[in-house]
This record gives structure tokens, sequence and C-alpha cells, in this order.
């Protein structure tokens, strides 16, 4: 057991779309990841997302709408749901979701991450 400093975490990386987990408690990673531009739309066929805003702003794009997220706000995707997150500027995220979740859910393409740093 450890106590973990979100903000300290965050300091000790610079990538885009790219997850780190800083734990893990049952079946399910505790991941930062800094976001800038847009991602992939794609879905996760087995498991649920939540991303939480912990500095900035950002969009999930839906299929029937958008969700704009603020700093402080949280919003679970549920599993199969087609998304695609959107920052404009520079957003720092903490997502929690099963083992299994591929940052491209159904997608593979050069913004897949299989093997995930523990930071």
């Amino acid at each position: 057991m450890e106590k973990i400093n979100v903000y300290e975490k965050l300091g000790t990386f610079n990538d885009f779309w790219s997850p780190k987990i800083i734990g893990e408690m049952n079946e399910s990673y505790v991941k930062l990841v800094k976001l800038k531009g847009e991602f992939v739309w794609h879905l996760h066929e087995n498991e649920d997302e939540m991303f939480m805003v912990i500095k900035g702003k950002m969009v999930i794009k839906l299929r029937t709408e958008d969700i704009v997220l603020n700093q402080g706000e949280l919003f679970i995707i549920p599993r199969g749901v087609e998304h695609m997150p959107v920052a404009e500027d520079e957003v720092h995220v903490m997502l929690i979701e099963p083992k299994t979740t591929l940052n491209t859910g159904n997608i593979k393409n050069e913004r897949t991450v299989e093997n995930l740093e523990i930071i």
C-alpha cells in the first residue's frame, strides 16, 4: 500500500495518448494519460471505461451527442458504445478500466498501446 500523488505522476511524462498505470484494484487499472487533439472512433466490446478530467477540458464524442467534461468531472462510457475523445488543448485524465482494456478498443493502429508503462 502506498499513497500516490497524481500531480507528481503526471509530471513524469509528456507524451499524449499513451496511458500510464499508477495503480490497480480488483481487476482494473488506474491510469493517467495526457490528451491533445483527436483520438480515433472506437469501442470496447467487453469493458466499461471511466474518464475523469484532472486538468483542462475535453469532449467525448458519441454518435448521438457530444459530452463536454471540465476539470473535476467524470463520465463512464458503457461497453459497446462507440466514442472518440477530443482535447483542443492539453488535458490530463484519470482512467479506471478493466486490465483487459486496450486504449484503441476494437481498432489497432499507431496509437494502440499494448504494453502499458507503470509509473
